[in-house]
């Protein structure tokens, strides 16, 4: 089943003047229910105009937008129904919280969907579980708690609207690392519990090889491409070519290719290049043994 479908989405700034600009160009995409989606490209590729058309945010200059296999802007009266389905978690969003304690700012969305106070408490209670946050936490000002705990009070903001979809928006972005591994888990976490679709925004290549199933690598507001992970990084030296780089194990793993090391595979990840490379070292051990005997 198709979460996301775009058939040729162009979107164009300040058209009809000097500055105008073609941010995203003709693209035609459908991302599978499920997924969890790797977003990747350099500064002006299209990839943030692209994501702002999947809730609502931006109207296409021309082309369509589905979700769910309904065409967000067909019917105005239905705009509003089909935005809830979509969940949008912008970079620093704790910028955005404003409420007195994390408990309201979580319960903002759900309070907007109109949904009675029991299931917005039971809403609420579910995802400071999912994020990680204490329930004496609720209860605190937002303004209280550290960077990484504000960070999971926005993100919990928007998982309590339930939305079949969740983009995030590097979500990981200013953080130390001990910071962004644990958002990166809880998101990784909240997919493995929901089976919903999430789209990745991210620059470190790294967070996208680690996390996600399929990646969607946007150039000049078109797709490059959209495939496998393994698939997208084999392609390095395409992606470098764009400016982006590949992760820091796939370059290491590429120059021991080329110095003659018997590595078949495309690696993108360290847990995955540790594995193979300790089996090469066993089987050659293995075979020293064979020779000596």
């Amino acid at each position: 089943m198709t979460a996301i479908k775009t058939e040729n989405l162009s979107y164009v700034y300040e058209e009809g003047t000097p500055f105008r600009k073609v941010a995203v160009d003709d693209v035609s995409l459908e991302i599978e229910k499920g997924e969890i989606v790797g977003v990747i490209g350099h500064t002006g590729s299209g990839k943030s105009t692209l994501i702002q058309h999947l809730n609502g945010l931006l109207k296409p200059t021309s082309g369509k937008v589905l979700i769910d296999g309904e065409e967000l802007w067909a019917d105005k009266s239905r705009l509003r129904p089909i935005r809830f389905k979509v969940g949008l978690v912008f970079q620093y969003p704790e910028y955005q919280l404003f409420e007195e304690t994390c408990y309201k700012d979580i319960a903002f969305g759900p309070k907007n969907m109109g949904l009675d106070e029991g299931e917005i408490h039971r809403r609420i209670m579910d995802t400071a579980r999912l994020v990680g946050l204490k329930e004496e936490v609720l209860s605190k000002s937002p303004f209280e708690l550290s960077g990484g705990q504000k960070r999971r009070v926005a993100i919990a903001g928007v998982m309590a609207m339930e939305p079949e979809i969740l983009i995030l928006d590097e979500p990981a972005s200013g953080l130390d690392p001990k910071g962004r591994e644990q958002i990166l888990g809880l998101i990784r976490e909240y997919h493995q519990e929901k089976k919903n679709t999430v789209l990745l925004v991210s620059h470190s290549m790294e967070d996208v090889a680690k996390n996600a199933s399929k990646i969607l690598v946007m150039n000049k507001g078109r797709v490059f491409c959209y495939d496998d992970t393994e698939k997208v990084f084999s392609r390095a030296k395409e992606l470098e070519s764009m400016g982006l780089a590949v992760p820091q194990i796939t370059r290491v793993i590429n120059r021991l290719k080329a110095a003659g090391v018997p590595i078949e595979d495309d690696i993108y990840t360290v847990k995955y290049a540790t594995k193979t490379l300790l089996e090469l070292l066993r089987k050659k051990a293995e075979n020293k043994n064979d020779i000596q005997h």
